[in-house]
């Protein structure tokens, strides 16, 4: 048996059922055990023996982690009763050969995950160099094969190294329950990133499979199939289609695949997202949420805040904040607060720090000039965001406009949405020239006859299949109305009787197999975040 991805038949129908039986029989005291050999037995079979990568990462944090502690304590041993002088001199000591260790450690990472990713980016744009100054010779870069989510469990392996040097946890010398957190199966392949204070304890509990988790736990999975099987995967047809030979298309029809895009990949990791949650939850075990209906933002910055949210935590904690708090930036900070003002004073700081939270954002998300352009064209509309807020604040004083007026935040709502589709097509075109040929056709040949001309009909889906994902959309997007307003759709559902309750299960089970992107036709859909 290989497993493909967390929608497939494999991991929902077969390997999750039988994790859970031989979890449930084993005595409470040995289930994080069952939870650690099934999660190692799942990265085998997604990616075989590059387990050995995980291996390595696990070992090299658990063994800095139990260094780093063991120096906190010798610190701490050796400056008892000493005067302030020597305890700082003891301290600057030992937090610089810390530092020492955690960098080089952080530097390694960073290598393998630039050396099994980035590679042939690196050595493709060497060799353009190299080409432009007619230098005859060339890089040439194996190919090596990466582990799945080794950018995921490489976030959390820093974070986690992170923690216990910053004191804000303590190195575990349970080498089982790091590893449990390096790998627990339903998060591996794509997250979502979770620092060691989230999960670390849950997962090695061992808590008992009750009737409620289980039960909403199978509704989180069941949506999440809804998403991928009935909407994402249907949608494939047309964006590989239109992406691939877009110089055949229209404005129109680039529009059109912009926006099928942008629903394909939401409803893909966000589904996948839900498969994810809702298996951990069957295990008592509450992940992070990752999405908050993000197509409710009324700005770009709000956007980010919603959507892929742990990843967004991560570059905050772990990137904004060391580089807007350096000793650096705050003499700069003062500095320019006395130059341009006590508002845009400190923004050129942010402004730094969240430029290089942006570019390694695009970095993270793959290797690819139009990777980087992802990055940069959303640092450009926050950071322009930014800029011109007090500006907005006076206009709309000066002309009477109600920023709370519903309207208002509509109109804000659909600008956000039009640059973000903007954004995604660039995310999925393929290379940077086709991103700007498919937005310079989309105002240069934008033609609404093709709406009705029956072009929509030749792009891989008919009819039927328009009606299907428009009422799928519709319901995930009622769904995501009820949440907005903060009562959560699960509890609902539970409070109604036994037989509209089961009634909702096996409409929403049968919706999915009818209506599932599947069978002849349909070849299955890798998921897009799984490469990451």
């Amino acid at each position: 048996m290989g497993i493909e991805s967390y929608c497939s038949i494999d991991y929902c129908a077969i390997f999750l059922p039988i994790v859970g039986i031989i979890y449930s029989i084993t005595p409470k005291k040995y289930r994080w055990l069952s939870l650690l050999l099934s999660s190692y037995v799942f990265f085998c079979l997604v990616s075989g023996q590059l387990i050995a990568y995980l291996l390595f990462t696990t070992v090299c944090i658990y063994l800095t982690g139990i260094w780093l502690s063991s120096q906190n304590d010798k610190c701490s041993a050796m400056i008892s009763g000493c005067d302030s002088s020597n305890r700082k001199k003891i301290t600057d000591t030992i937090i610089k050969k810390q530092k020492i260790v955690i960098t080089l450690v952080i530097l390694l990472h960073i290598f393998l995950l630039a050396l099994l990713k980035y590679s042939k980016f690196f050595a493709g744009n060497i060799n353009d160099l190299f080409s432009l100054l007619h230098i005859k010779s060339r890089v040439t870069v194996p190919q090596i094969a990466a582990p799945i989510g080794i950018s995921f469990y490489s976030l959390q392996a820093i974070s986690y190294i992170s923690d216990v040097y910053t004191k804000k946890i303590r190195a575990d010398k349970n080498f089982g329950r790091v590893a449990l957190y390096m790998s627990f199966f339903p998060q591996i392949m794509e997250g979502p990133i979770c620092r060691y204070s989230d999960t670390a304890q849950q997962l090695f509990k061992g808590e008992t499979i009750t009737y409620t988790n289980l039960t909403q736990g199978i509704q989180r999975i069941l949506f999440g199939l809804l998403k991928k099987l009935v909407v994402a995967d249907r949608l494939n047809t047309l964006v590989k289609l239109v992406f691939t030979d877009f110089n055949n298309y229209n404005g129109t029809v680039a529009a059109l695949a912009a926006v099928c895009y942008t629903c394909q990949l939401y409803m893909e990791f966000s589904g996948t997202m839900d498969i994810v949650i809702g298996s951990a939850e069957i295990f008592a075990v509450k992940l992070p949420e990752n999405f908050s209906q993000p197509f409710f933002s009324k700005t770009i910055s709000e956007f980010w805040q919603r959507w892929h949210i742990t990843l967004g935590i991560w570059f905050k904690t772990y990137i904004y904040f060391p580089v807007s708090l350096s000793p650096f930036s705050k003499r700069l900070t003062k500095k320019a607060r006395k130059k341009i003002g006590k508002f845009y004073g400190p923004m050129l700081v942010s402004t730094i720090a969240l430029f290089c939270v942006w570019f390694c954002n695009g970095m993270w998300h793959g290797s690819g000039w139009r990777y980087i352009f992802f990055g940069m064209y959303h640092f450009t509309l926050i950071t322009i965001g930014n800029l011109i807020k007090p500006v907005v604040k006076k206009s709309n004083q000066a002309l009477k406009i109600n920023a709370s007026l519903p309207l208002y935040k509509f109109m804000q709502i659909v600008r956000t949405t039009i640059l973000v589709c903007i954004g995604e097509m660039f995310f999925r075109a393929n290379g940077l020239r086709a991103g700007f040929v498919m937005l310079k056709k989309i105002f240069t040949e934008f033609s609404l006859q093709t709406i009705s001309d029956g072009t929509f009909l030749d792009l891989g889906l008919d009819l039927q299949d328009y009606i299907i994902v428009l009422i799928t959309v519709a319901i995930v997007f009622a769904i995501g109305i009820i949440k907005e307003k903060g009562y959560s759709p699960r509890i609902l559902i539970s409070q109604k009787s036994l037989p509209v309750r089961w009634t909702i299960y096996f409409a929403l089970i049968f919706y999915i197999i009818i209506f599932g992107a599947y069978g002849t036709g349909y070849v299955p859909v890798d998921p897009i975040y799984a490469d990451f």
